[in-house]
This record gives C-alpha cells, sequence and structure tokens, in this order.
C-alpha cells in the first residue's frame, strides 16, 4: 500500500497538553469497528512548554495498536498554524480533527469515515458536540453554547446551507484533504497567538473558505464528542474576552461571503443591524445588563462586531 494514502487520520493540535492527552489517546486505542480501515493519529505539540513531548513518546514506546503515533513539532504559535501543519503531515484522505479536551465516542473513527465515503462532494463535516461541565453552567446558557463548541443541532444529518451563514466548529471536525489543499491558505488572516491579537474564529475561517471553493458542508450526528468545560471557561472574564474576540473577527468572515464590489454597501448594512440589535437589548434589559452574563456576552459580541470593520483596518486588512 502507498503510504501516501490512507483512509484516515487523526489530527489533535496540542498546547501544554500533558494532562489532557493520556485519556484521549486511550480512547482513540480503544476505537470501534476501525480493523478494515487504514488510519493514524498525528499529535501536532503546539510550541508547548510542559511534558507533553515527553507524554507523547511514551506512549509510542508502549504503542501496540495496527495504526501509529506519530509527533510533530510546530513552533508558530496558533490553532491555525497547528491544524495546517497536521494537514501537510496527514497521509489520510479524511482528516479529524480533536482538540485534546475532545473526546470521541468509541465508534467516532468508523462514524467519521463512513460519512465521507458516503459523501464524496462534502468537503467538510462536522460532528456532535457535547459539553461536559465541570460545574453547572449559568442560567439560558443554551443561548450561547456554540460559542464553545457545543454543537447538538438534531439527530438528522443535514447540509449546512450557505444563505444560513452557519458553520461547525473545529472541535470533532472532518475535513476532505483535497478540499482543504484546494482552498485554504496557508495561512489564514484570523490566526493568531492565544487571544493576543484579540482575534478568534480561525477554525471557520478555514471551513468557510472550503464551503467558498464550491464544497458542500454537513453536520454528522452519529459522530459524538465531548466537549470538556473546565470551571473557568464559565466565568465571565474568560466568556466577555471570548465574545470580545469573535466580535472583533466577525467582519472579515462577513466579508469573505461577499463579492468585493459590494462589500462597501454589506458593510453599512451591518453596522446599521448591530446597532438596531444593541439598542433592542438596552431598551429589554436595561439595567439588568450588567448583571445577567448572557445578555452581558450578546452585547459584546454585538458592541465589538459593530466595530469589527474599524479595528481590523487597524490589522491592515481593508475591505474599503
Amino acid at each position: 500500500m502507498n503510504e501516501e494514502y490512507l483512509d484516515f487520520t487523526v489530527a489533535i493540535p496540542t498546547y501544554n497538553g500533558e494532562s489532557r492527552l493520556p485519556r484521549l489517546l486511550e480512547l482513540l486505542q480503544n476505537q470501534i469497528h476501525t480493523e478494515h480501515l487504514s488510519w493514524e493519529i498525528i499529535i501536532v505539540d503546539n510550541n508547548s512548554t510542559d511534558r507533553t513531548a515527553d507524554v507523547v513518546k511514551t506512549y509510542q514506546i508502549n504503542w501496540q495498536c495496527p495504526y501509529s503515533l506519530k509527533y510533530c513539532f510546530e513552533a508558530q504559535q496558533g490553532a491555525a498554524y497547528a491544524r495546517q501543519r497536521a494537514v501537510e503531515e496527514a497521509k489520510g484522505k479524511l482528516i479529524g480533527f480533536l482538540d485534546d479536551d475532545n473526546y470521541p465516542a468509541s465508534n467516532w473513527v468508523a462514524a467519521a469515515y463512513a460519512f465521507g465515503q458516503a459523501h464524496p462532494h462534502v468537503g467538510a463535516y462536522g460532528s456532535q458536540v457535547h459539553g461536559d461541565f465541570e460545574v453547572e453552567p449559568p442560567e439560558n446558557f443554551e443561548k450561547i453554547a456554540c460559542f464553545l463548541a457545543i454543537t447538538e443541532r438534531g439527530t438528522e444529518p443535514h447540509r449546512y446551507e450557505p444563505q444560513l451563514k452557519i458553520l461547525p466548529p473545529g472541535a470533532g471536525l472532518v475535513v476532505r484533504k483535497q478540499a482543504w489543499c484546494q482552498t485554504v491558505p496557508k495561512c489564514l488572516f484570523l490566526n493568531h497567538k492565544g487571544r493576543e491579537a484579540l482575534l478568534a474564529s480561525e477554525d471557520l475561517e478555514a471551513v468557510l473558505h472550503i464551503q467558498l471553493g464550491g464544497w458542500e458542508i454537513w453536520y454528522n450526528p452519529e459522530m459524538h464528542i465531548y466537549h470538556q468545560i473546565p470551571a473557568w471557561r464559565l466565568q465571565r472574564e474568560y466568556l466577555i474576552r471570548l465574545f470580545r474576540c469573535v466580535g472583533l473577527s466577525r467582519h472579515h468572515l462577513r466579508m469573505l461571503r461577499t463579492q468585493p464590489w459590494l462589500r462597501p454597501i454589506a458593510s453599512l448594512g451591518y453596522f446599521i443591524n448591530d446597532l438596531r440589535k444593541i439598542t433592542l437589548i438596552l431598551l429589554k434589559y436595561r439595567i439588568s445588563i450588567q448583571s445577567d452574563l448572557i445578555v452581558s456576552c450578546e452585547m459584546e459580541l454585538l458592541v465589538n462586531s459593530l466595530f469589527s470593520p474599524f479595528y481590523l483596518m487597524t490589522k491592515r486588512l481593508n475591505y474599503f
């Protein structure tokens, strides 16, 4: 068999994942119904400062599975750099991305491969992602759950229609390598080092490029992922910062969907609509905005979406 082509690659970008990787690797060691598949696991160490490399090396020494466990180091900090490196290293025709806190069901690999085989025109498809919470989430959390990659959109597979402007997150995402290589730029604009640039959503940017390249994007509820949500990710400070970053990144994604000649008009339309939504929230909630965490997150998103085009201009990206 030509080593250049395998059926499937599990790609795990990780930063300081020494405490999270063991459980994930054990779950991948126990995947069922994969006997007929040729597949591999690639861990992309995104410049970790802990013992991530040692943990992986220990597993490699004791590895007895028929599929390989590979390790590579990506020095450029940022999830998009790590994912791009994973695509370049992958030998699988299909590449399934798992973050180090995404724990798959026992049939995830088999379900992911089967869907890709049955839908050859699909360029990327997302899992059903469930939240595994360390503490009880706040009231009305379901309104913002998707911003923590929780994706429970029913029990039937369906296509993400471009006009709805909804896409799957990077957690549990499977991409066709051909589609990624044909459409996704090697350096995404929303790539960033942590949240230092106050930008986010680089996973959505990659999927959007695939969709704009003519490939279908789907939701596959047969692929179950359990996303670990520690208590600190439900704290106000973290959530407000997350929504600020998503909001500031929003204009870039909006303009990618828009023909260049329409961008000035579309920008004005988005600005007016964001301003309208902010006004409605102010009128509806008034003094309770600060005390209601979910409403505060929604307001943070809208305010920063409003200022997103001006912020991105400071990043030397001119849409006008």
